[in-house]
């Protein structure tokens, strides 16, 4: 903000009534309040989502509303299992997908994040 800062104080100035330092202050908490971390978390859960396939398993995972085996999670996505494994991954290192071992099975859940993530962009989409 500090870049933003003097183009900032002359829009106050010409646009807005009221106190010019309360004002910076108020924008400051709300730059600080975003942190710089957070965001950097909220992109790693976009970008794994921006990808056809980890959006169709983090999907069919919401969908099951249950645990997954990966064997399970290959017949939802054509890709070699290499591949299936890689996505998760990423979908874990997002957050978006838990795992656990079962035997000599891997088994997956969306976390509640991505149920969130997947309700909110299926009520968005408007029927026409």
């Amino acid at each position: 903000m500090a870049r933003a800062t003097e183009r900032l104080r002359r829009y106050l100035e010409d646009c807005r009534d009221e106190d010019i330092e309360q004002r910076l202050g108020e924008l400051e908490t709300l730059e600080r309040t975003l942190g710089a971390e957070r965001l950097s978390a909220d992109l790693d859960v976009l970008s794994a989502l921006a990808n056809e396939t980890r959006y169709r398993l983090v999907r069919a995972l919401v969908a099951a509303r249950e645990e997954l085996c990966v064997c399970e999670l290959h017949a939802v996505v054509d890709i070699t299992e290499s591949g299936l494994s890689h996505a998760l991954s990423q979908l874990v290192d997002a957050g978006l997908v838990d795992d656990r071992k079962d035997g000599r099975w891997k088994k997956y859940r969306a976390t509640n994040r991505a149920i969130a993530l997947v309700t909110v962009l299926e009520g968005s989409v408007t029927d026409e």
